[in-house]
């Protein structure tokens, strides 16, 4: 039996662009302040229930002034995700007038909305672990401040060069480029080599899956494509729409179901990278309220001290060494360095007990007083980060019971400062939401008419969507922050491939060049920023 084929036909779909140059109704733009404007009231006042709730008393509005800025500049991050990234989700099912392009965005912005809320934050995290740890431990400094407005404005301003010109490059490439460009540019400023300003461990693993996310869409997708027409013979699903019919039932169904599923896994993987950046922006502006982990029960404070103080004693039994003078700094210098020195262990074991003590005197988190919560959060960090790059680093040796009780008190410390507040989550979704409905049209024409050339058929559109989809809530159950992007446009190319339908080259020379400029582009732009806005704070 012959083996089905795409009916060669016009890229532009039959009435998208009648649909693509209508403006937004009049109920439609009143939707969208509406919720901008209970986002941003919501966002305070939950602030300020916070601040209320802790007795927080103003004596200057200057931190608050440079919060309520940095908090803008974040959610506007996301804002611009959210447009930036839009195509991902419903080119597929724009061009396979599967949903009219309106609703499509709409129905994209709401999942996007629910992957946010519903994300599991492991992800926010990993972005944090990439700073430099010495502007982490004081992000309420001017340092802080320059830190986190130049690594957000520089993934800002390049998200919007290229959703300009159409170009679908990645936002998580943006972003991360952004945090490696503020640690470069820290390290020589403190004249140290620019390569120790960076995580390479973690920067060389979320590298890797934004590398490998384009050819993980490609080939997927083609494979899949290949195996639908081999094991499913049903002419319409290889062919172009014709008009603006909607495709059958059960094909709009599953491209519905791809889209629906792109989007929230979208928002569940996007939407904490502005999450983790919003929690540093909180923990150095009003460390009262979010440094710790204030809902943590008292009796689990009573259990976190204990296993901190088993900790230490299973540590010092491990590597009975002197400890150093500075443990702090011991632990520092590893985590910037990554050079473990006989020191090391002894070091780790005095921050346990020291946490163990700090927990156990005041009862519960909840009461370590305002002058001490840095203190304190710091104190967790630096064991936390520590223990993760120790066992990266297979340092210690130590025997299964003694690692086990690690274990566990990083978990306890984790769960102590590790923590993202519900408002939080709602004000990145709604950011993330909302900026799906604005802009789309530049990125879903590239992804829908200038990679192929000939129009997308609907198994090519599910195709390109199912490994997008699967890919991507994936890497949100390992916390790596891959490319809904890169993914989505590879497979398209790769389905297109697949089918015999060609390939633009023009289009794929400028994806290319946008994936591989993005990087350096964003490390340069955010080290600059960084250096300038030093200078002003």
């Amino acid at each position: 039996m012959a083996t089905p084929t795409l009916a060669q036909g016009s890229l532009k779909g039959a009435g998208l662009s009648s649909q693509f140059a209508r403006k937004p109704s009049m109920l439609t733009m009143v939707i969208f302040f509406v919720v901008l404007g209970l986002g941003l009231l919501y966002t305070a006042f939950s602030l300020k229930s916070d601040m209320d709730d802790l007795g927080t008393v103003v004596t200057t509005w200057t931190p608050f002034i440079l919060l309520g800025v940095a908090l803008v500049i974040a959610l506007g991050f996301e804002f611009v995700n959210g447009f930036h990234d839009t195509a991902n989700a419903v080119a597929t099912v724009i061009y396979t007038h599967s949903l009219p392009p309106n609703v499509a965005v709409l129905w994209s912005g709401a999942f996007n909305f629910l992957g946010v809320l519903f994300s599991s934050g492991a992800v926010a995290f990993g972005i944090i672990a990439l700073l430099p740890v010495e502007l982490i431990l004081q992000v309420g400094s001017s340092a802080g401040y320059a830190m986190i407005f130049a690594l957000l404005i520089a993934a800002i301003l390049w998200n919007l060069g290229t959703w300009w010109l159409g170009l679908p490059a990645s936002s998580s490439h943006t972003l991360i480029g952004s945090i490696i460009g503020v640690g470069v540019a820290n390290a020589l400023m403190h004249g140290r080599d620019g390569t120790s300003g960076v995580d390479w461990s973690q920067a060389t693993k979320i590298g890797y899956s934004l590398l490998l996310s384009p050819l993980v869409g490609f080939t997927c997708a083609a494979l899949l494509l290949m195996a639908l027409r081999m094991f499913v013979k049903n002419r319409a699903l290889y062919k172009a729409p014709e008009g603006s019919a909607p495709p059958p039932i059960w094909i709009r169904g599953l491209l519905i179901l791809t889209c629906t599923g792109v989007s929230f896994a979208h928002g569940s993987n996007d939407g904490q990278k502005g999450m983790g950046l919003i929690m540093l922006i909180l923990v150095g502006t009003l460390p009262m309220a979010y440094a710790l982990n204030r809902a943590m029960p008292a009796d689990q404070s009573v259990q976190f001290a204990a296993v901190a103080q088993v900790t230490q004693q299973a540590l010092t039994k491990a590597v009975p060494l002197p400890a150093p003078a500075d443990s702090r700094q011991t632990l520092s210098t590893f985590i910037r360095d990554k050079q473990p020195t006989p020191e090391l262990v002894p070091a780790l074991a005095v921050m346990a007990g020291k946490i163990g003590d700090q927990v156990a005197s005041y009862g519960s988190l909840s009461k370590v007083p305002a002058e001490a919560t840095a203190n304190v959060r710091n104190d967790m960090y630096l064991t936390s980060e520590a223990i993760r790059l120790m066992d990266k680093a297979k340092v210690g040796h130590f025997d299964a019971d003694t690692q086990g009780k690690v274990d566990l008190f990083k978990q306890q410390i984790d769960t102590a400062t590790r923590f993202i507040p519900l408002w939080v989550k709602i004000a990145v979704a709604i950011a993330l939401g909302l900026g799906t409905m604005v802009g789309w049209k530049r990125i879903v024409v590239t992804v829908g008419e200038k990679i192929g050339k000939t129009h997308m058929t609907y198994a090519q559109g599910a195709s390109a969507e199912v490994v997008a989809m699967v890919t991507i809530g994936a890497a949100d159950m390992y916390g790596l922050p891959v490319s809904t992007t890169h993914v989505l446009s590879s497979g398209v190319a790769g389905s297109m491939v697949a089918n015999g339908s060609g390939l633009q080259m023009r289009t794929l020379r400028n994806l290319a060049m946008a994936w591989v400029l993005t990087l350096p582009a964003a490390i340069l732009l955010s080290g600059g920023l960084y250096w300038f806005f030093t200078q002003i704070f």
